[in-house]
């Protein structure tokens, strides 16, 4: 499949088991910022359905040059109407909610600038991993707006609705040592080793069973809005529903024979 927009890899690595594992390298390549224009975002999903389509289990965004996604494409904003306007805040609604949904996993890789749209991008990622010189923030007041592709609402729950507002309010951009304080970053390295990093991680994920892998992804998702007891008694159904795969089982053999698990 040939996109306009992204760059996609098709990726190995040998686990300690021994066995191959698959994931997909994609960087978003849209000189000189990587704006989010509506061809990204239909770029973004044609991707999202090829890869549930493979079973792809993993996926690694970066971006090209020195910005991950420096914003929405101001350009293509410049012209809407109303109309227009919801039509595109209602792709990146989609396209964000089909990554949070999807059972691929996807680790955003931030290199650079995570600005406006790039931010709500890596936060509709699973898990951010930041180079040291990139920075994040919602800047889109100070052009008389708001995000428009879920800012507002995930960035208050991942780092608390006081730190949101300061961050929407004052359009401050912050480093990936702020971020990292925050919680909008799992991890901070050195820019050379932005990949590697992420490859690693990559590869502690896909050593994991695969159907485990992906509960863990749905169970935690869905049971952060529902009441306490009610996610735990959804955990203990899907703990269960679990037990007795074959994955489980070859998972606690393994232990017991002292020996990597070949999911």
């Amino acid at each position: 499949m040939s996109y306009r927009f992204l760059k996609v890899e098709e990726k190995k690595l040998t686990l300690k088991s021994g066995t191959e594992a698959g994931y997909a390298l994609v960087t978003i390549d849209s000189p000189p910022l990587n704006p989010l224009s509506s061809g990204v975002f239909h770029d973004l999903n044609a991707l999202i359905d090829k890869l549930e389509a493979d079973k792809t289990r993993l996926a690694i965004l970066t971006g090209a040059g020195k910005a991950f996604v420096a914003g929405a494409d101001i350009s293509e904003m410049k012209g809407m109407d109303k109309a227009n306007a919801k039509e595109y805040s209602l792709l990146g609604h989609k396209t964000f909610s089909r990554m949070e949904n999807s059972p691929v996993i996807f680790v955003a890789a931030v290199n650079g600038f995570a600005l406006g749209g790039g931010l709500e991008l890596a936060m509709a990622s699973d898990i951010r991993i930041l180079a040291t010189g990139a920075q994040m923030g919602l800047p889109e007041a100070t052009l008389g707006l708001i995000p428009g592709f879920g800012g507002t609402q995930r960035l208050q729950r991942l780092i608390g609705q006081s730190a949101a507002k300061y961050l929407a309010l004052t359009a401050e951009r912050i480093g990936s040592e702020d971020a990292l304080r925050l919680g909008l970053a799992a991890k901070v390295v050195d820019p050379d080793k932005l990949l590697t990093e992420a490859e690693t991680l990559a590869g502690k994920i896909l050593s994991l069973g695969p159907k485990a892998a992906q509960t863990l992804k749905a169970v935690m998702r869905d049971g952060a809005d529902m009441p306490l007891p009610k996610a735990l008694d959804y955990e203990a159904e899907e703990f269960s529903a679990l037990f007795y795969g074959s994955e489980a089982q070859e998972g606690l053999s393994a232990f017991l024979e002292k020996r990597p698990a070949k999911f």
